[in-house]
């Protein structure tokens, strides 16, 4: 399969459409450089190359819940596709009911990220893979039963030879990380109304959605979020009320990274709700507020959060189209 990329139209070019068209425009081409169309693939590592044999290998195994202790969680579990590849609770929910400390992140476009996990823990998606797995509040399994589990179906020793066929015991912890990344790196959400206006189509974003990406430059959110995936994947301090989590901290142990948390992405953020590492603000107005207050400084009116939000609705991309596999 071949992906390619639109290409974008310029800031010049841009404006010229505009002044013939609906929306005015006055300065909005200055705007349109401190954004970037999101590709159809992320960055790929030259370790694990995306074959149509990995990925369905990837694809199988995120659904898998015999992967786990209790036999019935997998990683579709919490990132689920019917709710923004989340799962729309404050705190993830894992082994034996038990509530984990963190709101799951969206599983969507986590190959533009830099680091994964809310502490970035881990520096890609091969890294993370194996995490929840293993950790006894989530999937509860060691790698080795997981293994041992996965080697029990015929069709899992020919899935794994298909994807590694150079490996004379395709079956181990790598390749199943490797396949869960490579699946992972196809969950990506191109051509929101944000990518089509930049790509010249200027009917795309409403006028309100171009005021509040207008807003969201002057009032430096563009700060942190920017990149294709609207994130600089830094960590940033953020304190909640009543939270405890240290966030970075309790990976480097430096006390500059004390409640510090990786910026999230904005896409799709209008149905990955609720927000922030612990999940406890419910809607998007609030959660823009807050921001302002804690990280900018200052409150947005009425007005300002409506325009804000309703630009961050232009953020929500294609979702992938994803079959759910018939697991043996």
């Amino acid at each position: 399969m071949t992906f390619t990329t639109l290409p974008r139209l310029s800031a010049t070019a841009l404006a010229l459409v505009l002044s013939a068209g609906a929306v005015h425009a006055d300065d909005i081409a200055e705007y349109m450089d401190f954004f970037e169309p999101l590709p159809y693939l992320p960055p790929i590592p030259a370790d694990n190359t995306m074959t149509p044999e990995k990925i369905e290998l990837g694809t199988m195994l995120f659904f898998e819940p015999r992967i786990s202790g209790s036999g019935v969680i997998s990683c579709a579990t919490c990132h689920n596709p019917a709710l923004g590849w989340a799962d729309r609770i404050p705190r993830a929910v894992g082994h034996g009911g038990q509530v984990g400390e963190r709101n799951t992140p969206t599983v969507l476009n986590s190959g533009f990220l830099e680091s994964q996990f809310w502490d970035g823990r881990e520096p890609d998606l091969e890294g993370q893979a194996l995490g929840p797995i293993e950790a006894d509040i989530e999937m509860n399994m060691t790698l080795a039963e997981a293994i041992e589990r996965l080697k029990e179906f015929d069709i899992y020793h020919e899935h794994f030879s298909a994807a590694f066929p150079d490996d004379p015991d395709p079956i181990n912890q790598q390749n199943v990380a490797l396949s869960i990344a490579a699946f992972e790196r196809t969950l990506n959400t191109p051509n929101s109304p944000l990518d089509r206006f930049l790509r010249g189509d200027v009917q795309a974003m409403t006028e309100t959605q171009v005021e509040g990406m207008k807003l969201f430059v002057d009032a430096g959110c563009v700060a942190c979020h920017n990149g294709p995936a609207l994130t600089d994947s830094n960590f940033h301090r953020f304190e909640l009320p009543g939270s405890t989590d240290e966030g970075r901290f309790l990976v480097t142990g430096d006390e500059a990274d004390m409640f510090a948390f990786r910026t999230p992405t904005l896409r799709n953020v209008a149905v990955t709700y609720p927000y922030f590492n612990n999940g406890s603000v419910a809607d998007l107005h609030s959660a823009v507020q807050l921001m302002g207050q804690q990280m900018l400084g200052q409150d947005f009116t009425d007005d300002e959060l409506d325009k804000l939000v309703a630009f961050m609705h232009a953020l929500t991309g294609e979702m992938p189209r994803v079959e759910i596999p018939a697991l043996p």
